[in-house]
């Protein structure tokens, strides 16, 4: 129905900056509604970091506000995470969300920052 597959993810410095990219593919992906990022670093519970709409409406998880900026190419059925300022607790595994009615996850994408 709907596939979602990560890329971008990788290890950098404190301060540095990724791209993540989530492409949907699948018979209902042209009409997946929200779409988004969650992420899970060990020991903890998996968290939203950002979601958009197909109406352009976004929201943020306050601890990545002004950092990280989510974008939708409604053509790709593809979504972006550009995250700056990258801090070692933003290190987790970062999954693409999309939802209609139910929610669609992809494989996750290690992001791992060093201090």
């Amino acid at each position: 129905q709907v596939q979602l597959v990560e890329s971008g993810g990788g290890l950098v410095q404190a301060g540095e900056s990724l791209r993540l990219s989530c492409a949907a593919s699948g018979s209902r992906a042209s009409i997946v509604n929200v779409m988004g990022w969650y992420r899970q670093a060990p020991g903890k519970q998996r968290e939203r970091v950002a979601t958009i709409t197909r109406g352009g409406d976004i929201n943020y998880a306050d601890s990545v506000k002004g950092r990280f900026t989510i974008s939708r190419d409604i053509a790709k059925n593809t979504v972006y995470l550009q995250m700056n300022s990258l801090k070692p607790e933003d290190t987790a595994v970062y999954y693409c969300y999309a939802t209609i009615l139910n929610p669609y996850w992809g494989q996750g994408t290690q992001v791992t920052v060093s201090s």
